[in-house]
């Protein structure tokens, strides 16, 4: 049962809320017909209850504000958050809202924020799963609550209207390194317990294990060996807009790349990506650089013009 509307506020009874308006009306109604004091006694501590609902309710919206949404890395189709910095002024308050941001092409879970610091700022964190990768916009934040007494809801509605860059879906990458087409990995020779690559003489803090027994004996002093491996520095992609035409194909690749990139991320492994596009060719360095350059590209095939026809001849 909705009450008042305006564009900002809006004021509606719960059902406990309207059980205790029906309920505040009998006893109203009884303590006219027999005039029992009592009765009247008990009208105006519902009223009074009803009305200290919604004062409570309303303070607890008053003084917020957005100062700041924060996108972190959204990947399409995953459930990911969204940092919300609420800003607000006085001392610290009971609040008791829910949050629902409304965010295009997206399903966003309602948040709760039950009380606020005294120290000016509160971070909320919102889950969300968005549909497509690309930009969205995040249009409006409801804030509603029913608090203290849960008799009449409050909702105030701030608007946004900012965009929010979502990722592409991060597949799955093939396990094997021929499934990897325009990719390669960089490795680097780094001291690691793989082979043997010589020996040195024994140095504080190496362990027993490692002794060189033998060139110990010839010696006479302790040596130990020293090992090299090769480890993978790091994972360079590469992606040719040229070869692909808009479509399914085109977002699987831009998913796959994407897993792969999160694949490195994890393996706390350098990654760049090689962008090759009909006018120009760039090269992106780091993980959210590349997540974000996948989110934003588009496919470039040339498509193949009609011949013109030759002119007759006069």
């Amino acid at each position: 049962m909705r009450l008042w509307s305006d564009r900002r506020l809006r004021l509606s009874l719960t059902g406990l809320g309207v059980e205790c308006v029906l309920a505040l009306l009998a006893v109203g109604a009884f303590a006219v017909n027999t005039g029992n004091n009592l009765l009247y006694l008990v009208f105006s501590l519902m009223l009074g209850l009803f009305l200290v609902s919604g004062v409570l309710s309303r303070r607890a919206l008053q003084g917020l504000r957005v100062a700041g949404l924060e996108e972190g890395n959204l990947f399409a189709r995953v459930r990911g958050g969204l940092r919300l910095r609420l800003q607000h002024q006085g001392r610290a308050r009971i609040r008791g809202l829910e949050l629902h941001l409304s965010l295009d092409d997206a399903q966003v879970d309602p948040g709760f924020l039950d009380r606020t610091a005294g120290d000016g700022e509160t971070l909320v964190v919102l889950h969300a799963r968005a549909g497509h990768r690309g930009w969205s916009r995040a249009r409006r934040l409801e804030l509603r609550t029913r608090y203290p007494f849960g008799l009449v809801e409050k909702a105030r509605f701030l608007d946004l209207d900012q965009e929010l860059l979502i990722l592409p879906h991060p597949r799955t990458p093939p396990a094997s390194p021929a499934g990897w087409r325009g990719e390669g990995r960089r490795t680097v020779t780094q001291e690691g317990t793989s082979s043997p690559e010589g020996a040195r003489p024994w140095r504080a803090g190496d362990p027993p294990g490692r002794v060189h027994w033998k060139r110990t004996a010839q010696r006479g002093q302790l040596w130990v060996r020293t090992f090299q491996e090769e480890r993978p520095q790091g994972l360079h992609l590469r992606l040719d807009l040229t070869a692909w035409a808009p479509g399914r194909p085109f977002e699987r690749e831009l998913e796959r790349l994407s897993g792969a990139v999160l694949q490195a991320r994890l393996q706390k492994r350098e990654v760049s990506l090689e962008l090759h596009g009909a006018t120009q060719a760039r090269e992106i360095r780091g993980h959210t650089p590349c997540w974000r350059a996948l989110a934003l590209v588009q496919a470039e095939e040339a498509r193949e013009q009609p011949a013109s026809a030759e002119p007759p001849l006069s």
